[in-house]
């Protein structure tokens, strides 16, 4: 699996500069990558602009066979006397993953690539997708927020959706080790900055849009279209399933169907019907939708008892994750499979056995109320979760929650709002706070929960705030608050952070799992 320098520049082009370029035809070509420090002899360094330094500026520290930049970068290669040859591309981000997908053979086109997008719910779909393919004999790849596993094996990466050249490299691994399906999640950085360029995808999933990444998207018209991109042009999957239970989702079925070879719609919204057969017909006959969620049922086990009817066929999953979102999630999971080929019998036994880290999770130390940990960080998400666990205790509900630093700040206040609203006990806390000093942070969260509790007080102003609303910058001691509120009946929960196992202040990542946190809390109530 290789190729020459030339017949690359014969195929996209550019310019050669440097001491060697007018000597290419014998220059093999293995890999090629974005870290100078893990670049190999054979391969191409990917020099590109970043924030706070061009990536050229790292090239002399590379043993690369020959270096991939821009105009800027070719510049700085010239003026510290580079002497390899020097492949100048601008706008290299649209045509890098391109690159990367010819030097490793076009990797994506060997196994069914299935892609899942939205603002929430894109991992624990995956790991739905994961879990049931697995069951029916797949030998199945994953790329995702929790890193990236090849059959239940973890190889390590970074980013959500890795860099072209590391995603194409992944592929290629996958298809040395026999994969026959990778399921990845699928950012709106990923597709926006081109990451996922060259990739072919078999199935595109969309699962919801709310309120994310408006530091990096202006609007969120912007947002959404960055989502598009998997359902339209050159990187259009084959085939899509998309939830249309808002208007962002309609919207992307309409754009997905003029694009793709097949596009079901999926509803999961009971409440759009009366629980008659022919309301939910009619319904369907309305939206268009091919699959539809008809029951979902909480069992004295804990599990969903969930009912689906997939372009006529009924399915019944006993689903052992809680939350109407995991309804919607378990369904669009169900249509990609059908979608991508696969037999449902076998894959509804796996996904009947599916765990997700950090989503949802519960922890028990012999406590008498309910303590789960999430990683909702965004708007949506944490009112799902607070809403979920409402409607299945007969206790209060009380949350710790802070929001990240150096990231959207517009969904700070609105964060503090939804806890408020939603749960009876709030503790604001730090995220990752990054560069950020958290004090800002917490009091933006703490504005918008008070603004929440006064507007539900009334006129009668806020004489038992304290009842409800706390703040505590340590993250370990909020945690605690929050355990120590708990009796009998309760729900809490520790949202934010999930699966993480580090918490990063300025430049350092601290080691922090709340998961771990909780229990240690949950473990020194019980011993009381």
């Amino acid at each position: 699996m290789s190729t020459t320098l030339a017949a690359l520049l014969e195929e996209f082009g550019g310019e050669l500069a440097g001491a060697m370029s007018s000597s290419t035809s014998g220059i093999t070509i293995s890999g090629i990558g974005l870290d100078s420090q893990h670049i190999k002899p054979g391969e191409i360094f990917a020099a590109l602009p970043g924030n706070r330094a061009h990536g050229a500026e790292f090239a002399e520290k590379t043993v690369a066979t020959a270096i991939l930049t821009d105009t800027a970068g070719a510049s700085i290669l010239k003026d510290r006397g580079e002497q390899r040859p020097v492949w100048v591309i601008d706008n290299l981000r649209s045509v890098l993953g391109l690159i990367a997908a010819e030097i490793y053979d076009h990797p994506s086109q060997k196994m069914q690539v299935i892609g899942i997008t939205g603002t929430s719910g894109k991992t624990t779909t995956s790991y739905i997708l994961e879990a049931g393919l697995r069951e029916t004999g797949a030998k199945v790849g994953i790329i995702g927020t929790t890193g990236t596993r090849i059959n239940g094996t973890k190889v390590p990466t970074s980013l959500t959706t890795p860099e072209a050249p590391k995603l194409q490299e992944l592929f290629a691994m996958m298809v040395e080790q026999g994969v026959s399906h990778v399921v990845m999640e699928v950012s709106s950085h990923a597709l926006e900055l081109g990451r996922v360029t060259g990739t072919r995808f078999a199935v595109a999933g969309f699962s919801n849009l709310s309120q994310d990444h408006l530091d990096f998207h202006p609007t969120m018209q912007d947002y959404f279209q960055a989502k598009a991109r998997l359902f339209r042009g050159e990187l259009a999957a084959r085939n899509a399933a998309v939830v249309i239970d808002d208007h962002w989702g309609q919207e992307m079925a309409d754009i997905a169907e003029g694009n793709t070879q097949e596009c079901w719609r999926v509803r999961t919204h009971l409440a759009d019907v009366d629980g008659s057969s022919q309301q939910a017909s009619a319904v369907d006959k309305a939206t268009g939708a091919e699959v539809v969620v008809t029951a979902a049922q909480l069992a004295p086990s804990g599990n969903q008892q969930v009912h689906v009817q997939i372009t006529g066929e009924k399915v019944e999953i006993d689903l052992p994750l809680p939350g109407s979102f995991n309804v919607a999630n378990a369904a669009l999971a169900c249509a990609m499979a059908k979608l991508a080929g696969v037999e449902l019998s076998a894959f509804i036994r796996g996904v009947e056995k599916v765990a997700v880290p950090g989503r949802m999770e519960s922890l028990a130390q012999g406590q008498d109320f309910v303590a789960v940990v999430d990683y909702a960080h965004k708007p949506g998400a944490l009112e799902a979760v607070l809403a979920t666990l409402r409607g299945q205790v007969s206790g209060r509900v009380g949350v710790v929650v802070g929001c990240g630093g150096d990231r959207d700040s517009s969904k700070r206040a609105i964060m503090g709002r939804i806890a408020a609203e939603q749960a009876d006990y709030v503790v604001i806390t730090d995220d990752n706070p990054r560069t950020e000093d958290p004090a800002p942070i917490r009091a933006a969260m703490m504005e918008g929960a008070r603004a929440e509790l006064l507007k539900a007080a009334g006129e009668a102003g806020l004489a038992d705030e304290s009842a409800h609303l706390v703040e505590e910058g340590d993250r370990a001691q909020a945690i605690k608050l929050l355990v120590e509120w708990a009796r009998p009946g309760d729900a809490i929960v520790v949202a934010g952070k999930g699966h993480e196992t580090g918490q990063i202040v300025g430049d350092t990542v601290y080691e922090f799992d709340d998961r771990k946190v909780l229990a240690e809390a949950l473990a020194g109530k019980g011993a009381k």
